[in-house]
């Protein structure tokens, strides 16, 4: 027995000594690991273990042959026009998930909020913001598919909201079918327009919804717009297609909206625990500048709870921080704004 002792104590001292030197034959263990690193603890699961992260690489769209998408980055160095009343603001981004209805809804109460007369107008099939804002498709008599389909006035579709200010033309699932019935229609892509132009004087503020998407929907969104605002999500796949919504909202504004801007970018969804979030929030404000809004959009629970209430944010916890950063985001969108002069 004494010698199996012996033996197992040397065995343990190599062993303790590879670990130490890094040079035993023990499975490979994580950069970083050894008698210092961080140990994960009980309620240490929203702390982020120190870690060597990769290179972010993102799509080169700076070095995109496309004129009309190098003329939207050059912008990035130029400060943002203030906002004219009124004002249509089409939210797009193709990619989703990345918080297009959130912030329809969410800063149109805001907007509401600060004293700006709203309408949101719910571009998305899937009809999120309409029932974000405690609307319920089957009590609707008219929606934006009778807008785009039948010609009917998009005053006979508006409704109103819980809040003062806020309005709402609502979507149902109908707008699914428009994408393939507008094919054939003459002046498809400018449907929204010409609706529009008929109540904008009684709007300061019309945000429009548009789907997940870069078809005839998010087309019209696109032509009936004064200025596109685009929410990114704080993840690795952040610019992802982004470079394709550029060229989109170039190609648009060469044939259909000249006076189409790029209003400014929204980072959304930000978890501070990760240090990717801080990688994308860096890069995106290294290609696109003044153009990216100082506000910076948190992940949190009340944020994705408020819909299911068919309530904003504001109304559904005022004192949260996902309020907050809409509140603040309102007052970046309509700094300094003014009437137009006719």
């Amino acid at each position: 027995m004494g010698r199996v002792d012996d033996d197992l104590k040397r065995r343990g001292r190599r062993a303790i000594a590879s670990l130490r030197t890094g040079q035993g034959s023990a499975a490979p263990t994580a950069p970083g690991a050894g008698p210092d690193s961080h140990v994960e603890t009980e309620g240490s699961e929203d702390i982020e273990a120190p870690r060597d992260l990769p290179a972010f690489n993102p799509p080169p769209l700076e070095h995109t042959t496309d004129a009309s998408t190098r003329q939207l980055l050059a912008q990035g160095t130029e400060e943002p026009t203030p906002l004219l009343l009124p004002s249509v603001l089409s939210i797009a981004n193709q990619k989703g998930g990345v918080g297009k209805t959130t912030t329809a809804v969410n800063l149109g109460a805001a907007l509401a909020e600060e004293g700006y007369r709203v309408l949101v107008v719910d571009l998305d099939p899937q009809s999120n913001a309409s029932t974000g804002l405690g609307i319920n498709a089957r009590d609707l008599q008219a929606s934006v598919y009778d807008v785009i389909m039948n010609d009917a006035r998009l005053d006979d579709c508006i409704e109103p909201t819980s809040l003062k200010n806020l309005f709402v033309a609502p979507a149902t699932i109908d707008l699914a079918g428009a994408e393939i019935e507008l094919v054939p229609a003459f002046s498809r892509e400018l449907k929204l327009r010409r609706a529009l132009d008929e109540i904008r004087d009684d709007y300061d503020i019309v945000l429009v919804d548009c789907p997940p998407s870069l078809g005839l929907l998010t087309i019209n969104g696109l032509a009936a717009a004064d200025g596109v605002l685009v929410p990114i999500q704080c993840e690795y796949y952040a610019l992802e297609g982004l470079g394709q919504l550029l060229r989109n909202v170039g190609l648009v504004r060469s044939n259909l909206n000249p006076g189409l801007d790029v209003r400014g970018i929204i980072l959304t969804m930000y978890d501070a625990r990760t240090r990717l979030a801080d990688q994308v929030v860096e890069e995106v404000r290294s290609h696109f500048g003044r153009r990216v809004y100082e506000t910076v959009v948190p992940r949190t629970v009340r944020l994705s709870e408020a819909p299911s209430f068919g309530q904003p944010i504001i109304v559904f916890d005022s004192t949260s921080r996902g309020a907050k950063a809409y509140r603040a985001l309102a007052k970046e969108v309509c700094r300094d704004a003014k009437r137009r002069t006719r």
